[in-house]
This record gives C-alpha cells, structure tokens and sequence, in this order.
C-alpha cells in the first residue's frame, strides 16, 4: 500500500501540473471506486470544478476544488493517479478518467479495485471516518518527542502495531515502520510500555527520517507504485530491513528474518533489534 511518502510523492508530482485546471467531464468505467455520493451525482457534481491545489493528510491524497468542494483519493495497495496526454493508451486496469480544461486527462488506475474517491462540499469533509479519526502528521510540528512519549507511555502493546495504527500517527505504514524501528534498534514486538526516554528519541528521529528519506526519492516502488506522471519511485534500492529477508543486515551482518507482528509482515535484524 502507498504509505504517506508515496502519496507525497504523487501530489509533488500532479501540483505543478493540475492546479488552475478544471474538471470537463468525467468517465467512470468501474462505479464502485466512487463512494460518494452516487456516480451519477458524482459526474454531474465535478464537472467544471477547478482545481485549486493539492494536499494530503496521511494516507490520502486531497483535492481541494472551487465551489468549496473537494476531491479526496485513496490508493489503497494498488492505486495510481497519473496525469496523461489525451490520446495516450487506455491502461487496461483504468476505472476513472477525469477530462482537464487544457485537453490532458488524469487517470485513476488500480489493479486490485480497493480505492476510493469521495467528493463532499468542505462543510462535510469531517465526515469522513478515515479522515476524522487520523493521528498526528509525522513530518508536522505537530509530532513531537514529547508527544510520542505521551501516547505509548501507557499503551500496554506492541510498538509496530501501535506505529500503524493511524489515529496515532497518519501515514505510517509497513514499509517504514520496519525501517524506523530497525534504525532505532527497537525489536517490533516490544511493549511500548519497555522504551526508554532514549529509545523513543531514537525511534522519534528514525521515523522522521526515513519518511523524508522516503520523499526525496520518490518513494519506494516493489510492484505498482508509480508517481503522477507514472514513474516508478527509488527508495526500494536502500531499504535496510524490508523485503530483505535472509540478507545481511547492513549494521552487523547477521541475517534479517521475517516475523508476523500483529497480523503483519515485520522485517527486522534480531541481533541489532534485540528483544527485552
């Protein structure tokens, strides 16, 4: 799933090119991606909204549109927004086309069909559950050491589960986790209630860091992430832990395993990451 550099990765990319623009008409090939409000009312609602920037919040790419609406976007695993020229080919997994004023198209692309758009006047926006219920922004002054302590001073769980969960901190997800926590030294299974001041310093550090790391090349592409203008992203080439099971860890050499953590997938390299 496209985690919160991803995402910010794909509005750096669209900004530039559809702020100022509007929409002239919308082809809807798959009406399930669109959750509200009913496809028929969605075509009708967006068309001649222009474009007046692009934001994110967490995991979700926002739209802000005149006429005080906005547009949000979910990619999901497998979703992508791409900007294209009109006559490009029509990729076989496209279930949304949104026709620009300037001739030029976005696309909504996805393989597994679990994305989403909404488009809701501003006043209702706060309704949205996944939004309403978001964390902290990570990269914001918002996130704190202090506020890191605070939240997993008293939470009797493990400390990769609770770094997903998104009312905590919005955006995070399983590719930088694994990588915060192993450039923290901090096994995923331990109780967040076991860190220590020092600890939760370093993984505050950690997970800033990689997130901005995680930015400025563009993401991390394994399969189907690609930005706005469809290129694939280049974080993947140094990851230390994820998706490198059975490889040396580049700190100490021994092996990094693989373990399920709370129902998830969790790379880490138990010689540097030891468990307490």
């Amino acid at each position: 799933m496209p985690e919160l550099p991803e995402v910010e990765t794909v509005r750096q990319t669209l900004q530039p090119k559809l702020a100022g623009l509007k929409f002239c008409g919308v082809q809807v090939y798959l009406p399930k991606m669109i959750k509200t409000p009913e496809p028929e009312q969605f075509i009708k609602e967006i068309d001649g909204k222009k474009i007046v920037k692009l934001s994110r919040r967490g995991k979700y790419l926002i739209l802000n549109l005149s006429d005080q609406y906005t547009l949000v976007v979910h990619l999901r695993m497998t979703g992508s927004l791409v900007y294209c020229e009109n006559g490009d080919p029509l990729s076989k997994h496209t279930h949304v086309v949104f026709n620009l004023s300037n001739g030029a198209q976005l696309r909504f692309t996805d393989i597994r069909q679990f994305g989403q758009l909404w488009l809701v006047p501003n006043a209702s926006l706060d309704s949205l559950s996944g939004l309403k219920n978001l964390g902290v922004e990570p990269l914001e002054s918002q996130f704190t050491r202090d506020y890191l302590k605070k939240e997993l001073r008293n939470r009797h769980a493990r400390i990769k589960p609770l770094l997903l969960d998104q009312t905590i901190i919005a955006g995070l997800g399983n590719i930088y986790t694994d990588e915060a926590l192993h450039r923290a030294k901090i096994n995923p299974e331990r109780l967040a209630t076991t860190l220590t001041p020092r600890e939760i310093a370093s993984l505050y550090n950690a997970i800033r860091a990689v997130l901005q790391e995680g930015i400025e090349n563009k993401g991390t592409t394994f399969r189907n992430f690609i930005d706005g203008e469809g290129r694939a992203g280049n974080y993947q080439e140094q990851l230390q832990v994820y998706s490198r099971e059975g490889e040396p860890c580049s700190n100490c050499g021994k092996v990094i395993v693989k373990k399920k953590v709370g129902g998830r997938s969790s790379y880490y390299c138990p010689s540097c990451q030891k468990a307490k």
